[in-house]
């Protein structure tokens, strides 16, 4: 067995950078994400060799002398740069390990057990670790420096390369502090291709070590970098560079010497930590150098056995304590660092070693001094403090919130201790940043936080409670189930996990207690609001409720009278005794119930039986809005009869009831289509053909005899012209003035009904506002169905076709105000202007539409312009003339003002018009650039500007639409020339 372990060991060790990192892959599986962020540039093993190259670099002072050297490498390697030992320990560092630790002491950390696993790494061999030893090989312990190599899983190869890499970058340079070092510049300088299995490792490596140098001097600078200066662009030129193919790094070549002024120039650099000269800044920027020294603690958790600390930790702290100066680390920083270090550990081995967390609590005890002293002086401390203690409060309280689901299995046992160390980790960590933020606020942080996990507790187990007693049971036998589940449930928690919070917390049987009497409360006023008469059912679970709240209440006092704290006394206020409803309530649900019953009922029938005919002249609305609105009306009245005691209690129930079916009957009415529906669809751009006069001549004397029909119904000549047009009017359109009469006739009773109402609030206002929406929305309709449907043929499709002259607008304005007569004589009152004002947009809409979407039998020459605009002035004046006032001249004014923009369009010269097609074809464009950021498609044709939801005369598309319908050889020319428009078949 003990062979087999040792194999498999030299195996991890001579592939350690191509085998899996045991704690990485835990520490996704833990669900716990890093607190400093992340170097995109970088990942885990990167960033792993990088600490190593560093701790490396910063030891080699320490282990100069000749004896140390011989103590590293057994003189295997005469004339390189030593291996950093254990202090002055000779042949006997591993007794010296083994006789004790003073970091373990001091953090709580128990002695290793007596096991071949549990073997202090100083006293196993390199046989033991580095693969099977040859015949002439001698057994010797390992060195600080061999334990760091394999705890960071370096391979030999990569510390040999590293360890000759620096013995030739310091000659010459004796006395050289490690933190004036910038270290992946020396070992570009050192280290060759031929060092390396192939090239692509060397280009690999070359590459890390650019990205190493951009992550530290650029990308996380610890003092304020402008990224324009000449250096980071110099830089960035080489590192594009190096990412195509290996650099030559000779001394003398141009890249390396542009890539050494570059580094040195951001490196070097004054700041207020540098006394006031240049200092050495490379790697002590945030969060870069915080991730490289959480690497480096990393290693002082044992790789064979995750839950153990090695007994080498006091030196491996020394010397990692030596990388200081260069990762800009300070001690409250190496603090939090270390809390966080011993944290994530016991996370990620799934909790099982409670000496890890403790041992985090311990160094949180450093950390709280620190950050008293401290204080928001240093910004890296603060942002180092701030995000690792607040993830591991919120690692920690993500269980704690629910930790009846997270410790029941072990009630009374070893889990209980778990959540005992949970608790302290979470207030310990949350304190501390609480304290930072604003001094004497987290006086009573602890109680506080506690009192919140038990009742987010309570609730989840609850809430699972309530949910695996659901199912095809009566809901009362569910009910007076949950009642002694959650008195049971109270019961463990006072016996089992209050003892452990109560070193926290004054009263937490009192909060837990209060917390479930809530919970059940919700569930059981559920539960009486559904039952509609008193059953042996809802007795039983009435009085299975008020035995558990009893016992609830009898917890709670008992709790509270135990304890002094005045806060814990205030929780019995908190519960509020359950109120069962009265038999004369219950009485009057199944009333209220029943007449909501009915009046839905009434509503069905009108969505299965409504003809929208109505009932006779006097009463121009459908029948089934009068039976709703009586109902309703009754409803009411009878509710108002009611003692004043018993209905303030459902008053809002009812109002409720009648508003859901108010609200569902005027989207019903209201359901009649859009206007969409009725506005043809918009023909494709053509520029008009410039027939020749024979061909004109033709169509002039074809095109009447073709159009005779309509010629008629226009009035075109003759004696036609004297004959007076019935309404057109169809019987769909006529129905929708139908659904309006009869919406004005709710609006109306709406307002009769909220009156009768015993309070003096106003109950339905979203009803009434939902109808007067309604009825804007079915006389949009109505109106775009009359002109466009009902009065195509004198409008849309008759108006200006083949010529102006001869179809002028006079027929449509005759059929029109027949249709307005009949409109104002079918409609109520109140439905008569907000119908006529539909009628005027819609009108405006199709004139717009034969003007500019006319399709190929409509053109226009500047001459036309005259008639045109005066027949719009006639359309205008229909409007201000119907009826008493029903459209307000300002009103008509103002829808018109851009029918008048556009056939004021007409009469400007076409060069004119295409000078202003150009501006606003720049304006859009430009409008385009700003909400797009910039992002605009190029190539192609011209696109054709876009269809706008409403005509404008500013628009590029109204005025190109001019100019299709312009019968001239300049805009004829234009429009091919610019967008490849065809002529008109």
């Amino acid at each position: 067995m003990g062979r087999h372990q040792r194999s498999r060991s030299a195996s991890a060790s001579s592939s350690a950078t191509r085998s899996s990192d045991v704690t990485e892959l835990d520490f996704a599986a833990a669900d716990i994400d890093c607190p400093f962020g992340r170097v995109e540039a970088l990942g885990p093993v990167e960033l792993r060799e990088t600490a190593y190259e560093i701790f490396f670099m910063s030891c080699r002072s320490s282990s100069s002398g000749g004896n140390n050297a011989g103590g590293a490498r057994g003189g295997a390697m005469e004339g390189e740069v030593s291996s950093p030992v254990a202090g002055a320990r000779g042949g006997g560092g591993a007794t010296a390990a083994v006789g004790g630790s003073r970091v373990k002491k001091a953090l709580g950390l128990k002695a290793r057990r007596s096991s071949s696993s549990a073997q202090p790494m100083m006293a196993r061999t390199l046989s033991q670790t580095s693969g099977p030893a040859s015949p002439g090989r001698g057994r010797r312990p390992m060195t600080s420096a061999e334990i760091m190599r394999q705890q960071m899983r370096v391979t030999e190869q990569s510390d040999a390369r590293l360890r000759r890499t620096l013995m030739r970058a310091v000659v010459g340079q004796v006395g050289r502090r490690p933190d004036t070092i910038v270290l992946p510049l020396e070992l570009l300088r050192q280290l060759k291709p031929a060092e390396f299995a192939d090239s692509e490792e060397y280009h690999q490596w070359q590459f890390r070590q650019v990205k190493l140098l951009e992550a530290g001097l650029i990308l996380h600078p610890s003092l304020p970098l402008d990224r324009l200066n000449s250096a980071v662009l110099r830089f960035r030129e080489v590192m594009h560079a190096t990412e195509i193919r290996a650099i030559d790094t000779a001394k003398n070549s141009d890249a390396m010497r542009a890539l050494t002024n570059a580094i040195q120039a951001l490196a070097w650099r004054s700041g207020v930590g540098s006394g006031g000269g240049d200092a050495c800044h490379w790697a002590d920027g945030y969060p870069l150098n915080v991730l490289l020294y959480v690497s480096l603690l990393q290693t002082v958790f044992d790789q064979r056995e995750c839950t153990a600390v090695l007994d080498e930790v006091d030196e491996l702290l020394e010397l990692i304590k030596k990388t200081w100066p260069t990762l800009g680390i300070t001690k409250p920083v190496h603090n939090v660092c270390f809390a966080w270090a011993f944290f994530q550990q016991y996370v990620i081995t799934s909790q099982v070693e409670a000496d890890l967390a403790a041992a985090a609590l311990a160094v949180l005890a450093d950390v709280a001094a620190d950050a008293k002293q401290q204080g928001s002086r240093d910004a890296v401390y603060v942002k180092v403090l701030v995000s690792a203690l607040g993830a591991m409060q919120e690692w920690s309280e993500r269980r704690l919130l629910d930790y009846h689901d997270s410790y029941e299995k072990g009630i009374g046992g070893a889990p209980t201790e778990g959540m005992e160390v949970l608790l302290s980790l979470a207030l310990s960590a949350g304190k501390i940043v609480a304290d930072r933020d604003a001094a004497g606020a987290a006086a009573n942080f602890a109680g506080d936080r506690v009192d919140y996990y038990i009742r987010c507790s309570m609730k989840n187990a609850f809430t699972k409670i309530l949910e695996n007693g659901m199912g095809d049971g009566e809901p009362g036998v569910v009910l007076t189930e949950l009642a002694r589940d959650t008195e049971q449930l109270a019961q463990i928690e006072r016996r089992s996990f209050s003892p452990v919070l109560r070193r926290w917390h004054p009263a937490p049987v009192a909060i837990a207690a209060v917390t479930l009497h809530g919970c059940f409360g919700v569930v059981l006023r559920q539960y009486v609001g559904k039952v509609t008469i008193l059953t042996e059912e809802l007795v039983r679970v009435l009085q299975s409720a008020s035995r558990m709240e009893k016992a609830l209440a009898q917890m709670t006092a008992e709790d509270a009278a135990d304890c002094s704290d005045d806060r814990a006394k205030a929780v019995v206020g908190d519960m509020e005794p359950y109120e069962v409803e009265s038999v004369v309530m219950g009485l009057l649900k199944v009333w209220m119930d029943d007449r909501l019953k009915i009046t839905m009922d009434c509503l069905h029938r009108a969505k299965e039986t409504e003809s929208w005919i109505p009932k006779s002249k006097d009463e121009p609305f459908a029948g089934s809005a009068m039976e709703l609105m009586k109902l309703a009306k009754y409803t009411v009245d009878e509710f108002s009869e009611i003692p004043a005691s018993a209905k303030d209690e459902v008053v809002q129930d009812l109002v409720d009831g009648l508003h859901a079916i108010f609200q569902e009957y005027i989207s019903f009415v209201a359901s009649c289509g859009s206007k969409q529906n009725y506005i043809p669809p918009l023909p494709p751009l053509t520029r008009c053909n410039q027939d020749s006069g024979f061909f004109k001549l033709w169509r002039q004397a074809v095109l009447p005899s073709c159009q005779a029909p309509e010629g008629s119904l226009r009035g075109g000549g003759g004696g036609a012209s004297h004959h007076i047009p019935r309404p057109s009017i169809s019987r769909g359109t006529q129905r929708l003035y139908v659904r309006l009469n009869t919406l004005e006739y709710v609006l109306t009773h709406l307002h009769a009904v909220d009156k009768s109402l015993t309070s003096s609030a106003s109950h339905l206002d979203a009803a009434r506002a939902a109808a007067q929406s309604a009825i804007a929305h079915v006389a949009e309709v109505a109106a775009f169905r009359l002109v466009f449907l009902d009065s195509r043929h004198s409008f849309y499709h008759g108006l200006y076709v083949s010529n102006v002259a001869d179809t002028r607008i006079r027929p449509t304005l005759r059929a029109l105000k027949q249709n307005l007569t009949f409109l104002v004589s079918v409609l109520a009152d109140r439905a008569q202007p907000v119908a006529v004002r539909e009628v005027m947009k819609a009108s405006f809409e199709a004139f717009l539409m034969v003007l500019l979407a006319g399709g190929g039998d409509r053109s226009f020459t500047r001459g036309d312009h005259a008639a045109v605009k005066e027949d719009f002035r006639s359309l205008r004046r229909a409007f201000c003339s119907c009826g008493e006032g029903l459209v307000p001249e300002e009103v008509v004014a103002r829808e018109a003002e851009t029918a008048e923009g556009v056939v004021e369009l007409m009469a400007r010269p076409t060069e004119n018009l295409i000078d202003a097609f150009g501006v606003a074809t720049c304006e859009s464009i430009a409008a385009e650039h700003d909400d797009d950021d910039g992002n605009s498609g190029g190539g192609g044709a011209t696109p054709v500007p876009p269809t706008p939801r409403q005509w404008d005369p500013a628009d590029p598309n109204t005025i190109l639409r001019v100019l299709c319908h312009r019968d001239d050889e300049v805009a004829s020319q234009f429009l091919k020339r610019t967008f490849q428009l065809a002529k008109r078949r």
